[in-house]
């Protein structure tokens, strides 16, 4: 999920302290795509171990006094022991590990939880979620646990390996076979003069000199043919070699040698010893540094919002019950559940919607078309051959299980996350690449930034509530088209597999902004020019009766909407393709992936979106219909349920989810009170 990166120097290699912080520095401001809530960094010589780290993204971390003090400290080093200043030694070289953070286990205002992680005389960055983190501790007892980072239990097992002589390959082995989830992992050692890189998802790349006497690293290949098109001072980096560190392999080099082997870490890989040894030191101390931001240390006293269950704290009036009755009471179409209230409804005689008679069954291309349209992207070569746009939600998750074992493609996973992204989210993406062996690229947006942006115009909405405005609380999401088309251009990847369910589509978001639904579209996006326009011109009539949205939001609900109607999307879904099918998709999830479920719904849908509990309650409250209507009304049309079924999934999902819409209230910062109570007092199309 996050970033991890660094350069390993031998010290007879000329490469100067110049060269290797200025490498730093844009490998730095690459990786920040990654994650913008806290960076760190550690660096390994042969007196001591200098770490540093805050709750400050990377691009402010290269301004820190902590980074500039490395910087001197490595040009002083490198003057007492050459007489000059252009050449590290430090007796054997350096080694340059950091990372760029979002953050998952554990909050980052405390930095115990933030990266490089310390202990027992161990410093590791890990890119990923070990998912099963509280069951290793409870197999562990004889391990005390200082921290909430899933990190921490990575380096006690580890040590603890080590310290029972079961050697580098072994003691890998035997932490990646214990943990679930997505690990890639660098590891310093007080008492060893070795780097160890690790990977259970391939998201590890390496630049090699030509002499393997020098080693750069990253999570992504794109930022090392970034850097190997730049000029650094005595170095041609578009000489070096790239190479792949693929999902169950570890690499481990010798700082001073700069000797290098790589291994595997299934039971089928060596059970020997590797080339490069472990090499044993009399340990050094690890100085954790100040000056790189603010840092706060102890235990936090309650769980952060978005980092494990939430409890609902706060007592309301609640009013679904009498909304529920009166909803119970609309007229609905006989054929399926829409209710008078959907836009632009019309039933004919027979109670029918003009949505049942517009319908056109879905042609379903089937499995030999899919592999004849996948065909041409096929390498067979091991590289990326395609990119699986991926939310962690059910149908995406299944969708790259199809691509993977189905198809035996080569994929590479993608999530734009834009704030939120539920943390239950996160570790069902770890949990699926982690046992598919799926590298996963992440771009990470200025969460912060974002949220704040969904709480301005929420705050606006609240003012005057309109059904037609409601979509703007997910603006901020779009870009994900952008980055879609941006990542694949990056890995070489022309394949984008989507995984969107057709059934899902809803027509009454537009619907409530005046658009009719035009019943031969395939997707929401696929508005005429006309009904962009007109689009357009609703939202800019709302922005004038209600200033309150004339806000900092207003660029990026610009851009967003640009994203989602204007650039192209040209993927490939995968549902056209295979038949959709809610009850084995979910028994293949949970039985081969042991994929989460939410607390506080009976449904496998929408359970990875922060958003979706927020506004479908809205829309339930206003207007007694939500999507989980749509999206039933759609499988009885397929012949998938049964009338009677649709109604009483509907009528079960459609309850509130009050947990999520206060975990959504508390991360944007909006009383969660006070919101509940200005939606229930919102106009409503339905009497009560």
């Amino acid at each position: 999920m996050c970033g991890i990166f660094g350069i390993v120097v031998p010290g007879d290699s000329g490469i100067t302290p110049e060269c290797v912080r200025r490498i730093a520095k844009d490998l730095f401001l690459l990786s920040e795509s990654r994650g913008k809530e806290s960076s760190g960094f550690a660096v390994w010589v042969a007196s001591e171990i200098l770490v540093s780290k805050a709750a400050v993204p990377a691009s402010e971390m290269i301004k820190s006094q902590a980074c500039q003090e490395v910087w001197d400290w490595l040009e002083t080093q490198a003057g007492e022991k050459q007489g000059r200043s252009d050449v590290l030694t430090d007796g054997g070289g350096i080694a340059f590990i950091g990372h760029s953070r979002l953050v998952t286990n554990g909050a980052q205002q405390f930095n115990h939880n933030n990266q490089p992680v310390i202990r027992d005389g161990l410093v590791a960055i890990h890119n990923g979620i070990v998912t099963n983190v509280d069951d290793l501790w409870q197999r562990n007892p004889q391990l005390d646990r200082d921290y909430e980072i899933d990190t921490e239990i990575i380096l006690a097992m580890f040590r603890q390996g080590l310290c029972a002589g079961l050697g580098i390959p072994a003691t890998t082995r035997r932490v990646f076979s214990a943990i679930e989830g997505g690990a890639s992992i660098a590891v310093l050692s007080s008492g060893s003069t070795s780097i160890l890189l690790a990977t259970n998802t391939g998201s590890l790349y390496t630049l090699t000199a030509p002499t393997k006497r020098t080693l750069i690293f990253a999570s992504e290949a794109f930022f090392l043919r970034t850097i190997m098109k730049r000029e650094y001072t005595k170095l041609q980096l578009h000489d070096w070699r790239l190479d792949h560190l693929t999902a169950g392999h570890a690499l481990l080099m010798n700082v001073h040698s700069g000797e290098l082997s790589v291994f595997s870490l299934t039971n089928s890989g060596p059970s020997v010893d590797v080339g490069a040894s472990w090499g044993e030191r009399k340990p050094v101390p690890i100085r954790e540094m100040t000056g790189a931001g603010k840092v706060i240390t102890g235990l936090p006293s309650q769980r952060i919002p978005g980092q494990g269950p939430y409890i609902l704290k706060i007592s309301f009036v609640d009013e679904y019950p009498g909304n529920r009755e009166a909803v119970a009471k609309l007229r609905r179409c006989t054929k399926c559940i829409l209710p008078e209230t959907m836009p632009f409804i019309e039933f004919d005689d027979q109670g029918i919607c003009n949505y049942c008679r517009s319908y056109r069954p879905m042609k379903i291309l089937g499995r030999d078309a899919l592999l004849e349209a996948v065909a041409p992207y096929r390498k067979n070569t091991g590289e990326p051959e395609c990119l699986v746009t991926f939310s962690g939600g059910r149908d995406s998750s299944y969708g790259l299980h199809y691509v993977k074992r189905e198809l035996r493609l080569e994929p590479v996973t993608y999530t734009y996350d834009w704030g939120m992204v539920t943390d239950l989210a996160r570790r069902n993406q770890m949990r699926m690449c982690g046992k598919l062996g799926v590298e996963h690229i992440l771009v990470s947006a200025d969460i912060a930034k974002k949220r704040a942006n969904i709480r301005k115009n929420v705050s606006a909405w609240l003012r005057k509530p309109t059904l037609g405005t409601v979509p703007l609380f997910m603006a901020g999401d779009k870009q994900y088209f952008y980055y879609a088309n941006k990542v694949g251009r990056q890995i070489g990847c022309k394949l984008i597999i989507l995984c969107e369910n057709p059934l899902e589509t809803t027509r009454f978001k537009s619907g409530f902004c005046g658009i009719a639904p035009r019943h031969d579209s395939k997707h929401t996006y696929s508005l005429t020019f006309s009904d962009k326009a007109r689009l357009a011109l609703y939202y800019g009539w709302q922005y004038m009766k209600n200033p309150a949205y004339l806000n900092t939001s207003l660029a990026d609900s610009l851009w967003a909407f640009l994203c989602y109607y204007a650039i192209p999307h040209p993927y490939l879904n995968i549902y056209e393709y295979i038949r959709w099918e809610e009850q084995p998709i979910a028994d293949t999830l949970i039985g081969e992936y042991n994929w989460e479920t939410a607390s506080d719904t009976r449904s496998t849908w929408r359970i990875g979106d922060g958003t979706a509990s927020f506004y479908n309650y809205i829309y339930y409250t206003m207007a007694g219909l939500t999507e989980n209507d749509t999206f039933r009304s759609n499988q009885i049309r397929e012949g998938m349920l049964e009338r009677a079924e649709a109604l009483r999934l509907s009528e079960r999902d459609n309850e509130p989810r009050y947990e999520s819409i206060q975990w959504y209230c508390d991360i944007i910062g909006v009383d969660f009170y006070e919101t509940i109570n200005a939606i229930n007092k919102a106009g409503k199309l339905y009497a009560k």
